[in-house]
């Protein structure tokens, strides 16, 4: 079974490229809070949904001093399609080998139409500028994802979440 991060755990340091080619790191956005969030596959009506909801509140979370990260299997070449079709002003990176999927719990063995197979389980997680997992979301919905995280984000960083609010698996 595939381990679940919990809140308070160090998120995992992970290596991917981007949408631009450039590598990015969790590192290099230390001392920012992070919406890291892992969707199916480009292009798609759910997937396309939640882009465009997180690059509306983008400049609303760039002022609470946060970056926002998608992954995906899909390769740079499709993000870049996906984020000019959709003109995205989020980030997305490119998990071809599925290991930061895997690192992140977020890569599962799941029943589709009566048949197991592996695959991705829609997940979010806000990560805390020390690099830790500060809240995340297994198994969401697409549409209303970003404002949830937002609204989330701003309790968080107020100090007014508290542990009893905080569910690491579903919606609330």
């Amino acid at each position: 079974m595939v381990k679940e991060l919990r809140i308070g755990e160090p998120a995992p340091d992970f290596l991917l490229p981007s949408v631009n080619g450039g590598p990015v790191t969790l590192n290099d956005f230390k001392g920012r809070w992070m919406i890291l969030y892992f969707y199916p596959k480009d292009n798609t009506p759910g997937c396309t949904i939640q882009a465009k909801e997180f690059t509306a509140e983008l400049k609303e979370l760039e002022d609470m001093n946060a970056v926002v990260l998608g992954i995906s299997s899909d390769s740079q070449k499709s993000h870049l399609k996906f984020s000019k079709d959709h003109s995205l002003g989020i980030t997305l990176l490119s998990d071809k080998k599925r290991e930061v999927m895997e690192d992140y719990g977020v890569w599962k063995k799941k029943k589709i139409f009566g048949k197991v197979r592996e695959s991705i389980v829609r997940t979010t997680f806000i990560i805390d500028p020390d690099g830790n997992i500060a809240r995340a979301w297994y198994g969401v919905k697409a549409e209303g994802n970003a404002q949830k995280a937002k609204e989330t984000l701003q309790k968080l960083q107020k100090g007014s979440y508290s542990f009893s609010d905080v569910r690491t698996n579903g919606e609330e």
